[in-house]
């Protein structure tokens, strides 16, 4: 089990986490150095995941370098975003940019 010094994460927040950056299992496992059946069975767990401290440190650092941000639990629940990035924010073309060459 990790250790209280070390948040916890679920894992719903964890399926959520690696779809939101678009990774597959083995990307996980590649990326955070777990083991795939690992990832696998933390996954299928509904709340709090009965992992190593240093498993759930490297699958949630992994994440995090990728942008995600973990929510903690709340009245909503727990969840994942994408981090606030510092610094200005993308605006993305304006409309009078917009033509079919950058469009994808």
């Amino acid at each position: 089990m990790p250790s209280d010094d070390f948040k916890l994460i679920t894992g719903s927040q964890l399926r959520a986490a690696r779809t939101l950056v678009r990774w597959s299992a083995d990307d996980l496992a590649e990326r955070s150095r777990v083991a795939l059946d690992r990832i696998v069975q933390v996954e299928a767990e509904d709340g709090p995941v009965p992992v190593t401290a240093a498993d759930a440190r490297a699958l949630r650092l992994a994440l995090e370098k990728a942008g995600v941000e973990f929510i903690p639990e709340d009245i909503a629940g727990v969840g994942v975003r994408f981090a606030k990035r510092s610094g200005k924010p993308d605006e993305g073309l304006r409309p009078d940019q917009l033509s079919s060459d950058n469009d994808g």
